[in-house]
């Protein structure tokens, strides 16, 4: 039986107690004669955030909507490295580097998500940079620079823009160009020798024309060391820019032309075994960052990871009340992933991977703000190709190398709508709904060839193939999902600082192809695979309390909800025997539709600027995520029947309770001649046991507590900002992901991706 193991920190019940200390200072905040926000803070400062989650500004504590946000001068503050770390403080969510990589995201939202980074396989949270949906999660584990705020929304979406998706959202909001010269430079310097510099500039070339870009490079050894290239593991090397021009022809219309580029040139990822080699008795090595694995390159390239996009964004305002959008925009990205699975110095089993993925999108949208009803229409489509070649170089009784082609093809339609009526101050009433048209088409060939030395497609022309397990070609993998799904809300304010809601959403994703199916070897009829794995949908039905008190000094939100999950989509990989010889020799992939699952949680968020000088935060997350029904083939008597295993399933990447408990002290300090404030913030967050998988495994990680401390100095004309960030200080070391391939290869597969150690890092900010 699986244990949680939040009984040995109860950093959850801390920040319930912030949530308590909030709500036992509402009884007295307005008692209080001390005044709100000191003269110069910003609205922001004192804890009101204006998002454009409902696509048009408001304040974040006015929106009936589950959302996080975080405004980029509290990201720099904190000194939030990338997207990842946010999600200590965000709750119910999930959000890491996927195995073996160093920028693919792994993104899961109250359940919701995808583990492995399949071709046209889309993932349940969506990534947006400005509007634009990025279809793929490679690249998408970026550092944070040049951002105005990041905005993660929870639950289904798609009634108010782009692309649905099923578990939640995650958008990147880019700096607006400022009507002066705008110059900034952040350096950084840490250990594992880490260098980094971001130039970020902008100025106007006319009153109606503006330019702007940034250039960032994030370099940094590794954790550990490859013990048989000498390569460092775990190490970073990117560069990233962005150029954008913002044109006002008339006062109606705004342009916003950008592009951007990111260039990853890290050392591959390698795991660390967690047991001895099953033939050699190779041993464990003492440090979890370390590794063994040989395997370098990928078609001849080593490990490379480049993405790069351009966008067109056009707003007319026809009226006070009326704009139009249009928003356009393409990407590609390229991965060369040489991933050594056995982590050894042999060849047991590797599989040398590239990745491409290319995408056009394009969305009208039609926006009205008036006394009593708000709302957005839009029209949005996308075409999508993901295309990734492998081979798995397997050893054992049958050395073979396995090819691999997935080429799936993504065509989508919709049409959303979501409008807002205002029937008296208090009370409001929301109704939205989509209809979606996925398209898939998909190639999928996989053939086994002789040796270890790999197959033509992935550079030996010499290769003798011994057998085709799959081979579909265009036309014969095709599959088209429609559906509706509707949204309905209610937001009554019973004060000023009171705003309850409730609404109802339905969720969807459409079906698709398995681009690693093995149709001999997992012994599924051409009829299944031709089907394809089913779309999924959720109903979720949440109820919310926004407050604020004081002024904006002390701000909570609590929020439950309730969610019906279907036809649940896990992708995964099974060993499977390809020569029938009773003993697993090679691994393919099996995409399921887990039958129903009910997902139920809390959560609470809070914050209280109990002086000038000393604020808190807290969030605490609870979610109980089962499965009620998961059938799989089993044999019962000798003869093949489904069976329900549900109570033997859970759900991946979903601890049950997860806590942030944050403090800030701030201190007026003179420095270099200057006034300036001195912050010091440090904050502990914990996550509960972690399950990789969709059943138990020895690499499930145990609950665990991270603490963080940041000491920061801020100029009072805010043009200079030095910091002292150290991460992690326990020095713990948790695990993020694994494979698990025990009897596969010579001597076994049972590795694990760590967390970043302990790291302390300084950092200076100039703005000219």
């Amino acid at each position: 039986m699986r244990m949680t193991t939040v009984r040995h920190f109860p950093l959850h019940r801390i920040a319930c107690a912030v949530l308590a200390l909030s709500g036992g200072a509402l009884g007295s905040a307005q008692a209080q004669t001390e005044p709100g926000p000191p003269a110069g803070e910003t609205i922001q400062d004192a804890g009101v955030v204006t998002v454009s989650a409902r696509r048009r500004p408001e304040n974040l504590q006015d929106v009936p909507v589950s959302v996080t946000a975080f405004g980029g001068d509290q990201l720099s503050k904190q000194g939030t490295p990338d997207i990842t770390a946010l999600a200590l403080s965000i709750p119910n969510t999930t959000l890491k580097a996927s195995r073996a990589t160093n920028s693919t995201l792994t993104a899961f939202i109250r359940g919701v998500g995808q583990q492995d980074p399949l071709a046209g396989f889309e993932a349940g949270v969506g990534i947006y940079l400005d509007d634009i949906y990025l279809a793929r999660p490679q690249a998408a584990v970026t550092d944070i620079y040049d951002v105005e705020r990041i905005e993660v929304l929870r639950g289904p979406q798609g009634t108010l823009y782009g692309r649905n998706t099923i578990g939640g959202a995650v958008k990147y909001v880019t700096r607006k160009l400022g009507s002066k010269t705008d110059i900034r430079a952040r350096l950084t310097l840490g250990d594992y020798s880490q260098r980094e510099a971001v130039l970020t500039a902008s100025t106007p070339l006319s009153e109606s024309v503006r330019v702007g870009g940034s250039i960032a490079r994030f370099k940094r050894d590794g954790y550990g060391r490859n013990l048989v290239t000498g390569a460092h593991n775990y190490d970073k090397d990117m560069t990233a820019g962005r150029l954008s021009a913002e044109l006002t022809p008339t006062p109606e219309l705004f342009i916003r032309l950008a592009a951007d580029a990111t260039q990853d040139d890290s050392s591959p990822r390698n795991g660390h075994r967690v047991t001895l080699g099953r033939t050699s008795g190779a041993p464990i090595l003492a440090n979890v960052y370390d590794t063994r694995a040989n395997l370098t390159r990928a078609l001849g390239q080593e490990q490379e990871v480049s993405a790069h996009g351009w966008s067109a964004l056009l707003e007319y305002t026809l009226s006070p009340q009326l704009s139009v959008k249009s928003v356009t925009a393409s990407r590609r990205d390229k991965s060369y992933a040489p991933i050594d699975f056995d982590s050894l110095s042999v060849v047991d089993f590797e599989v040398p991977a590239l990745y491409k993925n290319k995408q056009f999108s394009q969305e009208f949208q039609l926006t009205y703000t008036g006394d009593k009803v708000q709302g957005v229409a839009g029209v949005y489509y996308i075409d999508a190709n993901a295309y990734n070649i492998f081979d798995t170089v397997l050893a054992g009784a049958f050395p073979s190398s396995t090819y691999t082609l997935g080429d799936i093809d993504t065509k989508a339609w919709a049409v959303f709508a979501d409008a807002n009526y205002k029937y008296n101050e208090a009370l409001s009433f929301s109704l939205g709904g989509r209809y979606t048209i996925d398209k898939r088409e998909a190639s999928v060939l996989r053939q086994i060839y002789l040796g270890l030395n790999g197959s033509p497609g992935m550079g030996n022309a010499s290769a003798v193939l011994f057998r085709t397990d799959t081979d579909f070609t265009r036309g014969e993998l095709e599959r088209e999902d429609k559906k509706f799904t509707p949204k309905v809300g209610m937001a009554y304010k019973a004060s000023a600082n009171q705003n309850l809601y409730a609404s109802w959403a339905r969720g969807f994703k459409g079906g698709g192809f398995d681009p690693r199916m093995n149709v001999v070897g997992t012994r599924i009829s051409d009829a299944t695979a031709r089907a394809g794995y089913l779309p999924e949908t959720i109903d979720t039905l949440e109820l919310g309390l926004k407050s604020s008190y004081n002024n904006n000094r002390i701000l909570t939100n609590i929020a439950l909800f309730d969610s019906k999950y279907k036809d649940v989509q896990i992708p995964g990989s099974v060993e499977v025997d390809t020569n029938n010889d009773g003993r697993p020799d090679s691994f393919a992939g099996v995409t399921t539709n887990a039958g129903k699952a009910k997902i139920r949680g809390v959560e609470l968020e809070a914050s209280a600027k109990l002086s000038n000088a000393l604020s808190v935060t807290g969030m605490y997350s609870h979610i109980n995520a089962e499965y009620t029904q998961f059938l799989t083939s089993q044999l019962v008597g000798g003869v093949p029947a489904l069976v329900n295993v549900a109570g033997e399933r859970f759900f991946q990447n979903t601890p049950k309770n997860s806590a942030n408990l944050r403090a800030t002290y701030d201190i007026a300090l003179p420095l270099m001649g200057r006034g300036g404030t001195a912050s010091i913030s440090g904050s502990a967050s914990y996550k509960d046991e972690t399950s990789q998988f969709e059943y138990a495994s020895v690499l499930d990680q145990p609950g665990y507590t991270l603490y963080d401390l940041s000491l920061v100095w801020t100029s009072m004309d805010n043009k200079i900002r030095a910091g002292l960030h150290g991460k992690n200080l326990g020095d713990k070391r948790y695990r993020t992901g694994g494979y698990v391939f025990p009897n596969l290869g010579r001597e076994g597969v049972l590795t694990a991706f760590y967390g970043a150690p302990r790291t302390v890092s300084a950092t200076l900010e100039y703005r000219f």
